[in-house]
C-alpha cells in the first residue's frame, strides 16, 4: 500500500476537503468517521478514491454524496410526518428565501399561468391556476429548514402532490418528479418518488390563508417539511415523471439530491 503522503492534493487544502466530505457522510457515519480520526488517509480508505489532484478531490466529494444519498433514501420512511405547529408558532414575518433579492424574484401573471405535466402520466393536459384552485385544499404547520442554519414555521395550504398524482395517472414506479421553475436561473429541482408520494409533500398556493405572495413562491411552490429548504422548489411552472436523474440547480452544485431531515 502506498504511504499516505503520497496523496496530498496540489492546490487543494487538505483540512478543507475533510472537512467538507465529513459534511456529506450520513450523521451515523460521520460520527464514527469523526471518532475514528477524520484524515484524507480515512476519506481515501473509506471512497476507494485515489486523490492526487483537485479533480480526484472533487470526484471523492462526488462520491461521499452519492452515497449519502442512497443512504438517507434508504432510511427514509413514507410513514414518518414531519412535526406539524399551532398557528401560535407561525413565525411572522416568514422570512424571504432565495439566491436573489426580493425585489427579482419572479413575477407571473396568474392570469396566463398554466402548470405543464410531461412525462410518465396518463393525462399531460396543462393546468390553469383557476383548475388548480378547485382541487381539495388541506393545510399544515410545518417548519422550513434552511440548509443556511436558520428555521422557521409557515402555515401552507394547498394539495396533496400524492393525490395530483393520483389524478393525472402519474406512473409512481417512476423515480423522480422533476420541477421546473420560472426564476431567470432556470431554477429546476428533482424529487425522489418516495418523497413526492409522502402525505405532507404539498402543491402550494396559499399561505397563511391567503394566496401565496409573490416572495413565497407564487402562483405554486412545493412544499416539502422532511427535507432541507432548496428542495421545495417555488415558481413552479412544470413538473415531468420520470426515470432520469435530471440534475438540479443546487444539486449540480455539490448538493445532496436527497437532503433530508
Amino acid at each position: 500500500m502506498r504511504r499516505l503522503r503520497s496523496l496530498l492534493i496540489p492546490g487543494v487544502d487538505k483540512k478543507l476537503l475533510v472537512r467538507d466530505a465529513v459534511k456529506l457522510l450520513p450523521d451515523p457515519a460521520r460520527r464514527r468517521f469523526i471518532a475514528g480520526g477524520a484524515s484524507l488517509g480515512a476519506l481515501t480508505l473509506l471512497t476507494g478514491c485515489d486523490v492526487s489532484d483537485s479533480v480526484s478531490a472533487e470526484k471523492l466529494l462526488v462520491r461521499i454524496s452519492k452515497f449519502n444519498d442512497k443512504v438517507q433514501a434508504a432510511i427514509f420512511n413514507p410513514n414518518t410526518l414531519a412535526p406539524t405547529y399551532t398557528e401560535a408558532d407561525i413565525t411572522r414575518p416568514f422570512p424571504f428565501n432565495g439566491y436573489y433579492a426580493e425585489a427579482e424574484a419572479p413575477d407571473l401573471d396568474g392570469e396566463d399561468y398554466e402548470f405543464e405535466v410531461r412525462g410518465l402520466v396518463d393525462n399531460k393536459k396543462s393546468w390553469t391556476l383557476d383548475e388548480l384552485y378547485r382541487l381539495p385544499e388541506v393545510t399544515q404547520i410545518t417548519r422550513h429548514v434552511c440548509v443556511e442554519g436558520w428555521s422557521a414555521i409557515g402555515s401552507w395550504s394547498g394539495t396533496p402532490l400524492r393525490d395530483f398524482l393520483k389524478l393525472i395517472g402519474a406512473d409512481t414506479r417512476a423515480k423522480y418528479c422533476w420541477f421546473q421553475c420560472a426564476d431567470v436561473d432556470g431554477y429546476n429541482s428533482p424529487l425522489d418518488m418516495a418523497t413526492a408520494l409522502h402525505p405532507q409533500t404539498q402543491m402550494t398556493f396559499k399561505f397563511d390563508g391567503k394566496i401565496l405572495p409573490r416572495k413565497y413562491g407564487y402562483p405554486m411552490k412545493i412544499r416539502v417539511p422532511t427535507k432541507l429548504g432548496f428542495k421545495n422548489p417555488k415558481y413552479v411552472i412544470s413538473m415531468e415523471v420520470t426515470n432520469d436523474y435530471k440534475g438540479g440547480y443546487w444539486e449540480d452544485q455539490g448538493y445532496n439530491s436527497f437532503s433530508g431531515l
